[in-house]
C-alpha cells in the first residue's frame, strides 16, 4: 500500500488596517498564514496624516503599540495574541522610558522580546515594533 499523500493549504493573506499608517514600502503591514500573523515594523506614524507623531520616546512607543494594536485588531485579534516583539530604538537609553509604556499595554504573560539600539529608523523615528502573534481559530477561519 502507497503512502498517501497529503497537501495542507495554507492560504498566505495580507492584513490591512485603515486605523493604523500606510505601508511607506513594498511591504504589507501584517500577513496571516493560518493561525500566525507576521506583523512588520510599526513606527510611529499617525494613520491620518502619516506624520511621525509630536514628543518624545513615550508619545512615539505609544503611537507604536496603538498602530500595532489597529493592525492585531483587524485580523480579530488583540495585543493578548503577542507571541514575540523586536523592538528597535534610535537610542538604547530610551529603554526605560520605552520599557514603561510598553509594560502599560501588554499583560503577563508577557510575550518574548528581544530588543536592539539601530543607527537609524524610518522618517527620523525614535522606535520601531515589529511582531508576531498566534490567532485563535475563529479569529482567521472565517475571514
Amino acid at each position: 500500500m502507497q503512502p498517501q499523500e497529503v497537501t495542507l493549504e495554507v492560504i498566505r493573506k495580507a492584513v490591512h488596517s485603515p486605523r493604523a499608517p500606510e505601508a511607506i514600502g513594498p511591504y504589507s503591514q501584517a500577513i496571516q498564514m493560518g493561525p500566525w500573523l507576521f506583523c512588520s515594523g510599526q513606527i510611529p506614524l499617525d494613520s491620518t496624516s502619516q506624520q511621525i507623531v509630536a514628543g518624545g520616546i513615550e508619545e512615539q512607543t505609544r503611537q507604536v503599540l496603538v498602530n500595532l494594536r489597529n493592525v492585531l485588531e483587524e485580523a480579530g485579534g488583540g495585543l493578548q495574541n503577542l507571541v514575540k516583539t523586536t523592538i528597535f530604538l534610535k537610542d538604547l537609553s530610551h529603554f526605560q522610558a520605552m520599557n514603561h509604556i510598553y509594560s502599560s499595554f501588554v499583560q503577563p504573560p508577557y510575550p518574548a522580546r528581544s530588543t536592539f539600539a539601530v543607527a537609524d529608523l524610518p522618517l527620523g523615528a525614535l522606535v520601531e515594533i515589529e511582531a508576531v502573534a498566534y490567532l485563535e481559530e475563529k479569529s482567521f477561519s472565517s475571514k
